[in-house]
């Protein structure tokens, strides 16, 4: 499987519990953090619920 590495640009602050959650799910901490993840389809289902909070980037 392809990998897609995953940064997180804008703050969790103010936003729904599930996006928090997700958020946290992907490995995510705290502002400008990387993880790289499979992209099956459910992390990408994943990135795509917080899409407005990451960017994202193919490996």
């Amino acid at each position: 499987m392809s990998k897609v590495r995953v940064k997180l640009v804008k703050s969790i602050i103010g936003c729904p519990e599930r996006q928090k959650a997700t958020v946290k799910a992907l490995g995510l901490h705290r502002m400008n953090s990387t993880v790289e993840v499979e992209a099956n389809p459910q992390m990408l289902g994943m990135i795509r619920k917080v899409s407005h909070l990451v960017s994202v980037e193919e490996l």
